[in-house]
């Protein structure tokens, strides 16, 4: 497609990144720089998605590419793939989709081969619509005006809203932790949906809002039990809510603290409405947990 090289060339490297074993890198950022490193980040935690989409392509599934981070003496840039595929050992392989700026160690329809661990994105598109995408949604994110309608005309027509997102459902992410119990509801796991929430920290995030600013444990745990038996009752009277055949997409992360996070969260349901939430998510000491609704 076109739109790789007139649009999504380049993207220049940010030196903070932490590594962690067996996880994405954690990258610090400035603010000017949160939602780009965050978009490949994200792309990371997603590309599942896409190497089980490669493999088995649906019908409506028209294109892939996949983005990569070129490093030579030249300098640094992220590079879209056409025609991607993955060896037996996960390497990835693709031919060069715009003509690389900084770089001179690849070339425009060169065929290359390249550690996975230098994946930036991915994207495809799906009858029109972008699915993934989320540097190119990050860039567009900033634009308005004729710099937003100039970048819209180089997609081709392209279609882009929330997409859907494919977080696991695991306690590594907190996307992951709300689809872990959106997913716990759906199976009627009343067991799993309880392991998926952290009653004291709901309870000392209550107390705080009331303006209890000297806590104990004792009062902390009695309001934790409240808000547990709470949280049971209305589960009891409403019964739990059916996220069964229920698509998402999680277009944005509110950083209260390093161990709290406001996620918004968009539902796609069988009946073709769509809702949106955003809701508290807190890491604990075994993983990210689901609180209540954000204000």
């Amino acid at each position: 497609m076109r739109i790789l090289s007139k649009l999504f060339g380049k993207k220049k490297e940010n030196d903070n990144i932490r590594k962690r074993k067996d996880q994405p890198d954690v990258i610090d950022v400035q603010n000017q720089d949160e939602k780009m490193n965050w978009a490949m980040e994200k792309s990371r935690w997603t590309l599942h998605y896409f190497e089980e989409c490669l493999k088995s392509p649906r019908s409506n599934q028209q294109y892939f590419s996949i983005k990569v981070k070129i490093e030579d003496e030249g300098g640094v840039e992220h590079i879209w793939l056409n025609t991607p595929s993955f060896d037996a050992e996960g390497n990835l392989f693709g031919v060069v989709g715009n003509k690389p700026i900084d770089v001179t160690s690849v070339s425009f329809n060169q065929k290359i081969g390249i550690d996975r661990k230098l994946i930036s994105d991915w994207m495809i598109i799906e009858e029109g619509r972008l699915i993934g995408g989320y540097t190119i949604r990050a860039m567009r994110e900033n634009l308005s005006g004729q710099a937003l309608s100039n970048f819209d005309k180089g997609l081709g027509g392209l279609r882009v809203d929330y997409g859907e997102d494919y977080f696991l459902p695991d306690d590594s992410t907190p996307e992951g932790a709300i689809v872990k119990i959106e997913t716990a509801y759906g199976n009627n796991n009343i067991e799993e949906v309880m392991a998926c929430k952290d009653f004291v920290q709901e309870a000392k995030m209550m107390l705080a809002k009331l303006g209890r600013d000297k806590l104990n444990s004792e009062l902390i745990d009695k309001t934790a039990e409240v808000v547990k038996l709470s949280f049971i009752k209305s589960l009891q009277d409403n019964g739990l809510p059916n996220f069964t055949d229920v698509k998402r997409a999680f277009p944005k992360r509110e950083k209260v603290s390093e161990n709290h996070m406001i996620i918004t969260e968009v539902l796609y349901h069988p009946d073709g409405n769509n809702s949106m939430q955003r809701l508290n998510t807190f890491k604990s000491s075994d993983g990210w947990k689901v609180l209540g609704p954000a204000d």
